[in-house]
């Protein structure tokens, strides 16, 4: 199996945390995002990965390091999801490609997907699932038909499929492309199929609220917060609901943290309050998630 990840874009939706890293960095239970999904395609064993790169470029290739058998292409241009596929192309063989956007969070079985395309013989293969908040791919029997619907006789797309080389051809070379242009070209002739995967954890960390709502979910059940062993919690905190603290994060005497990520290397200064927070340790971004609350709110 071979695989593209695609970590160019710049997630608009999360700024403004995505101003000061990009969303395939983000941290989820204090692991970067990018860093699960290439151990999701190792487990697989994943033969070349491929993983391009524009928005905040240099910060996605400090994250591969410890990845040296990962290609990164670096975007100069942002290309979209269509002409970063049709450059990638050149640093892959003749065997179908794993396409995989690189901000998800799922349990889903790539290896199964992909070996469900090579029985189809379809050109492309969506993995799909019901979810009514995303559904607009419309399917008729085992084709996919369109990407504008909603409603009945639609599902929604994973954001993983497997594409053949010969598809990914007819992109032009060097351009911004949209995937999505070709398959809906690819599905007026009927040659997109599609498997489902429902019931695989899958989530979309789209906005803030879906971010924070993922680790609510991912945390549930514990009893405790989940604090790297790099971090320093001063005397005094109050650790309320759910919550993890990075590496090397800082958390000051009194602070109050309730259903709250800390991220790598901030700092809570001491008698700060956060609640429902995303924490950067950026004072630009955080605002008062860093800040002393005023005397007489504490």
């Amino acid at each position: 199996m071979q695989a593209i990840l695609l970590a160019a874009g710049y997630g608009t939706r999360l700024r403004p945390y995505t101003d000061i890293r990009p969303k395939p960095l983000f941290p989820v239970v204090n692991q970067p995002l990018l860093h699960r999904l290439l151990d999701q395609l190792r487990a697989h064993d994943c033969r070349l990965v491929v993983v391009n790169c524009h928005h905040l470029a240099q910060q996605v290739r400090a994250a591969l390091a410890p990845w040296p058998g990962v290609i990164i292409q670096e975007e100069p241009v942002i290309l979209g999801t269509g002409g970063s596929l049709r450059l990638a192309l050149e640093q892959l063989d003749n065997d179908p490609v794993l396409v995989m956007n690189g901000d998800l969070y799922h349990e889903i079985d790539l290896e199964w997907v992909y070996h469900r395309h090579l029985l189809s013989k379809n050109d492309v293969t969506l993995a799909l699932h019901d979810l009514p908040r995303f559904n607009k791919v419309g399917v008729e029997g085992d084709r996919v038909r369109g990407f504008d619907g909603g409603g009945d006789g639609h599902l929604a797309f994973t954001g993983i499929q497997v594409v053949d080389p010969e598809a990914i051809e007819r992109i032009p070379f060097g351009r911004f492309h949209h995937i999505i242009d070709l398959y809906r070209q690819l599905a007026v002739e009927g040659r997109i199929g599609f498997c489902r995967v429902d019931g695989a954890l899958w989530r979309d960390i789209g906005t803030p609220m879906d971010y924070l709502d993922l680790h609510r979910e991912l945390l549930a059940g514990r009893t405790d917060w989940l604090i790297d062993p790099t971090a320093r919690i001063e005397a005094g905190v109050i650790l309320e609901g759910w919550g993890c603290i990075g590496a090397g994060a800082v958390i000051g005497a009194g602070a109050s943290l309730c259903r709250s990520v800390v991220w790598d290397g901030a700092e809570v200064v001491p008698g700060a309050v956060c609640i429902d927070r995303i924490v950067t340790g950026h004072a630009e971004v955080d605002g008062q998630a860093v800040s002393p609350q005023p005397e007489g709110q504490q």
